[in-house]
């Protein structure tokens, strides 16, 4: 294994406090970066090796597999964060609830939607994440990513395709390393206020003291998938550890003694039953980390 003073390197490293499911997940390796210069002596040493590789964020909206034969990575040096007037700029490792603190700190208002995103910033544009009708890309200007040669690029938020919970980064082409987003000017106290109102309807309606990642599935045009699952019956079924919870169809929570496989088994049962009764197709929004 590559050996250098900007990576930390963890052989057989135990992910279950890295991924928000709590799963019992083991990576051959986790490698912490500590700057862009280990990531591309990290990235050049994948390319000769071969090795399978992901960019684990905050473990959230992710499903890792039980053991995952190559090399997990943790961007946890690319954790800037400048704001200038109305300009934020920020890496890739900042997490999106730091980035909505700072930023309502400073007056400016757009990222309230993302107070209770887990996420980090880097995975939150990979992913296009949303919540309340506004999505990351509403106050993007341009991301810095970094390619499998190690050339490091800029991209316009035009130049990037893009859609409800998807963007072509999701093709793994590059890497996101740092994110510059433009905001308007506001008022702390009234960022603060919607935020307590949501938050308080979030505990209200969401399992937020279970293990999950967040929604499984995205929701069909002018649909829920919550209505749907909650409709079609699902709602508290089982398969092993996992469940979909009672407080909300579209999440599936770890009981206790979850694995992917409960969890995965109990993702193409809702989508086999959403399919017979209704000829809907729920995508995953989740992603599942699996090398075979």
């Amino acid at each position: 294994m590559i050996k250098s003073s900007n990576l930390e390197i963890i052989e057989n490293a135990s992910l279950k406090n890295l991924n928000t499911y709590k799963l019992e997940s083991v990576a051959k390796y986790l490698v912490k970066v500590l700057n862009i210069e280990g990531l591309k002596e990290l990235l050049e040493y994948i390319k000769k090796e071969n090795l399978n590789y992901f960019i684990l964020g905050n473990g959230s909206n992710v499903i890792l597999d039980d053991y995952l034969d190559g090399i997990l990575i943790k961007l946890d040096g690319l954790n800037n964060l400048t704001i200038k007037d109305n300009i934020v700029t920020c890496g890739a490792a900042v997490k999106m609830s730091t980035l909505t603190c700072e930023t309502i700190s400073k007056n400016l208002t757009g990222l309230e939607w993302a107070i209770n995103i887990p996420g980090t910033v880097g995975g939150s544009i990979v992913g296009n994440a949303g919540a309340y009708n506004s999505e990351i890309f509403d106050n993007l200007i341009s991301i810095k990513v970094i390619d499998k040669d190690c050339n490091i690029k800029e991209l316009k938020k035009e130049d990037i395709p893009h859609a409800y919970r998807h963007t072509s980064l999701k093709n793994k082409e590059y890497i996101v390393i740092e994110a510059t987003f433009k905001l308007t000017k506001g008022n702390k106290e009234d960022s603060l206020t919607l935020i307590k109102d949501r938050t308080k309807r979030r505990k209200k309606t969401q399992p937020i003291d279970m293990p999950s990642a967040g929604s499984v599935f995205r929701n069909p045009q002018n649909d829920h998938a919550g209505r749907l699952i909650e409709e079609a019956g699902l709602k508290g079924k089982k398969i092993g550890g996992a469940e979909i919870s009672p407080k909300h169809a579209n999440f599936i929570v770890n009981t206790g003694t979850a694995t992917s496989k409960d969890i995965k088994n109990l993702i193409k049962l809702v989508q086999e039953v959403i399919k017979e009764k209704y000829n809907i197709d729920l995508i995953l929004e989740q992603e599942i980390i699996e090398w075979k």
